[in-house]
């Protein structure tokens, strides 16, 4: 008798084999169903002067960082800073600091490529190393989709890191070989005997 409700027991529990067609839906009295949901309520598009505010909220807020990021690049170590506001009828805006005037550094930059005389090749050679990123870009994100390999490829970093530290960076006179090391590769590359 015993083995009897074992057998029905194990029966019940096994689902029967599915063979691809769909189960035929049975409602029972004993049924659970789902409260639907109420239907979504229209939302109101923003007006203009909720789009104009939010704007200038960002554009505030951008100002601000901005200010902060130039004091701490100019050294500045006082945590007072002027700020100017404009009033205008309906709300006033805070101005910090502008930004510096970035015509010295497209100066240098024009300087620099007017001092090359072969601009067809330097183009090439941009134009290739563009390529060249976005294949190996592409390389990069296959090995990654692999399995086990980008974590060996992390194990191998890790320890070249390791092997590279303790061989070069540890004691003094391996640092300073180190660094006449880079040094007569700059000079080698550059052509200059600094």
């Amino acid at each position: 008798m015993a083995s009897a409700t074992n057998s029905a027991a194990c029966s019940l529990a096994v689902p029967p084999p599915f063979d691809g067609k769909p189960l035929p839906r049975q409602s029972s009295p004993h049924a659970v169903r789902l409260p639907s949901l109420p239907p979504i309520p229209h939302l109101a598009s923003p007006s203009r002067l909720q789009i104009r505010e939010a704007w200038k909220t960002a554009a505030y807020n951008c100002r601000r960082v901005a200010g902060k990021f130039i004091r701490k690049a100019a050294g500045e170590t006082t945590a007072t800073v002027e700020i100017t506001t404009t009033a205008t009828a309906t709300t006033t805006t805070p101005e910090v600091a502008e930004v510096p005037d970035l015509s010295d550094f497209t100066k240098k930059i024009q300087e620099s490529w007017d001092k090359i005389e072969d601009k067809y090749t330097v183009s090439a050679l941009a134009f290739a190393g563009i390529i060249g990123l976005w294949t190996a870009g592409g390389a990069i994100s296959a090995i990654d989709k692999l399995p086990l390999v980008p974590g060996a490829l992390e194990l191998v970093g890790i320890g070249y890191t390791g092997w590279f530290a303790y061989k070069n960076l540890l004691l003094k006179a391996d640092r300073d070989s180190l660094i006449a090391k880079l040094k007569n590769l700059y000079s080698d590359i550059t052509g200059s005997s600094d």
